[in-house]
């Protein structure tokens, strides 16, 4: 009887959302488990420890199986009801339960066996292993070798998935896979050292490792290379010379493959977090172009220009906006990075401990992919962000866009944002895997338009470039949904970008071939730097003078990456709390 008690008086004591929230916790913890198992890079990557040897398996069987593992775990979530839980645990929910979801639902289309693109492959990653996990001691190094020894079956795996896609007319179109081929023979080096995958024993040697064991794995790792990671990426060549690119699609609207409407809808919604159909985007991005028109007419006659074509003209063709060497190109970007750093503190409140670096994209990869990309850091493992530049076709990379380039691949774009919610008191999950393209690429492309008030575009070329890269992805609205959803050919789509842009044209053809090899994944930029923008001019308006930038731009962030319905509910909520204050 007195036990009985004790524990009425317990459960008296004990808060309603106590037994759900503990659920939710374990579920939580069973899913994070479960994502580092079948993401052993990722693990290392976030510094969890296990699978430091591992690539991970890639066959279709797995993805069922994880498909299946996934409904398992959406079933676990769903018996917690939502009344029991705080509003953080609710938010913690859905976004598992919606990438849980995603995950089960592209499982369900054919274009799963679409495993690369000319924007990027498996192939063009694995030569980089060695940059994106640490490699300080005698076991990291034999984790890397054993890595590399798992290449071959990881190539073979690829290949297979990738004839299935073949027999299911599931391949990228011929008209983006021009020097696709070279990417793949770039990476074999009949000398190992002069491998890409050799470059973590050039090296200076950790004093842990002794000379002795130094060379011992150097020999392994070359023996790996020579032995193993050469003969898979020939057989690869081959197989996409011989099987694949035969077999390339000739219509690239990713509408024409079987299920194509219904995989556009999906990429869609997965994109921008909306429900937007590709027709409203459509006229979005048209309405969106119309304005940002109209600011380029008026900056080109503010700056003596007959036209709007005139000025681009100019920005396009003068040899004075052009670097004339990559070291050139590089020195110019990083003084911007650090005149842009030292502005941070006027528009933030909170600002990230990793710092970041530069690195010129591979010249393996350079000739194919865009204008700059970011990789993020990791704290745990030890590992720095890096802004990459493109240095290839340096006629083609011009200066007046390097402060609207840096403040989006760099700070307060992507590294600034991904940095900050590496450091979040939220989920592992959340922390370091969870990302909406909506909000991230949104953010960055908000952050093009902080650049006003950072003073970066401080001439009448600077702003143009401001201007043209908000054209650039007002254009990728109307592009990617004119080529999936409207039967617009890669040429209509081309002429469309560079009638409005003031891109040069070898941007604008790595940019359309991009869009139609990820189809849908444009759209998220547009789209969230609009939401992000429409919620700063509703906080404006309703705090007025106790309105701060510093302190919205915190609230924005400081619950890492959300869908846009999730940041709309997150920011009605400080806006309330700043009410509350006054």
């Amino acid at each position: 009887m007195r036990k009985t008690i004790i524990a009425l008086l317990l459960a008296a004591a004990t808060p309603a959302w106590a037994a759900p929230a503990d659920d939710l916790a374990r579920v939580l913890d069973d899913h994070w488990a479960w994502y580092l198992k079948n993401n052993p890079l990722s693990a290392t990557f976030y510094g969890e420890r296990g699978g430091e040897s591992e690539l991970g398996d890639f066959t279709l069987a797995a993805q069922d199986r994880q498909a299946k593992e996934a409904a398992e775990l959406i079933a676990r979530l769903d018996a917690i009801p939502d009344s029991g839980l705080s509003p953080a645990q609710r938010v913690d929910k859905a976004i598992v339960k919606r990438g849980l979801a995603e995950q089960i639902e592209a499982n369900r289309f054919g274009q799963r066996t679409m495993i690369f693109s000319s924007t990027g492959s498996f192939h063009q990653f694995l030569p980089e292993l060695g940059n994106f996990m640490p490699l300080r001691s005698k076991a990291d190094y034999e984790n890397y070798i054993a890595r590399l020894e798992k290449v071959p079956a990881a190539v073979d795996q690829a290949i297979a998935v990738s004839r299935e896609g073949v027999k299911g007319g599931f391949t990228q179109p011929c008209v983006t896979l021009g020097g696709f081929g070279a990417t793949i023979t770039a990476e074999i080096a009949d000398d190992a050292t002069k491998s890409r995958f050799y470059g973590p024993f050039t090296r200076r040697k950790p004093d842990s490792i002794s000379d002795a064991d130094w060379e011992a794995l150097q020999a392994r790792g070359a023996r790996a290379i020579t032995q193993g990671v050469n003969p898979a990426y020939r057989n690869f060549s081959t197989f996409f010379e011989k099987e694949y690119l035969p077999k390339c699609r000739k219509d690239i609207a990713t509408t024409a493959m079987p299920n194509g409407k219904a995989y556009y809808a999906f990429r869609v919604r997965q994109e921008t977090t909306t429900d937007l159909s590709p027709d409203r985007i459509h006229q979005i991005g048209l309405d969106e172009v119309k304005r940002i028109r109209g600011e380029m007419d008026a900056l080109a006659k503010k700056a003596g220009f007959a036209s709007r074509e005139a000025f681009i003209q100019e920005l396009r063709t003068n040899p004075k906006y052009y670097a004339k060497t990559p070291e050139e190109l590089l020195t110019y970007t990083a003084r911007q990075t650090k005149i842009i750093d030292g502005k941070m503190p006027e528009i933030m409140g909170r600002l990230p401990r990793l710092p970041y670096g530069i690195k010129e994209i591979p010249a393996a990869n350079a000739e194919t992919q865009t204008t700059a990309y970011y990789y993020p850091g990791s704290p745990a493992a030890g590992l720095a962000g890096f802004y990459f530049v493109n240095t290839s076709k340096l006629d083609q990379r011009p200066f007046w866009e390097v402060p609207v380039l840096t403040v989006h691949e760099a700070v307060p774009g992507h590294h600034h944002q991904i940095a900050l919610q590496q450091e979040l008191e939220i989920s592992p999950y959340r922390r370091n895997a969870a990302n909406f393209t909506a909000f991230s690429e949104g953010w960055g492309l908000y952050s093009e338009r902080l650049g006003i008030e950072m003073g970066l575009y401080d001439t009448p070329e600077k702003e143009m470039g401001r201007l043209s890269y908000d054209m650039w992805r007002a254009c990728r609205l109307v592009v990617d949904t004119g080529m999936h959803a409207k039967g617009w050919s890669r040429d209509k789509a081309v002429a469309f970008m560079k009638d409005n842009s003031a891109m040069s044209d070898a941007n604008i053809d790595a940019e359309v071939n991009r869009y139609i090899g990820w189809p849908g994944q444009a759209l998220a930029y547009k789209i969230g730097q609009l939401k992000i923008m429409e919620l700063r001019q509703k906080a404006e308006k309703a705090l007025g003078e106790r309105f701060d930038l510093r302190h919205f731009h915190d609230a924005v962030l400081d619950q890492g990456a959300v869908p846009l319905d999730v940041l709309e509910t997150q920011v009605d909520t400080w806006i309330a709390a700043e009410k509350a204050k006054a």
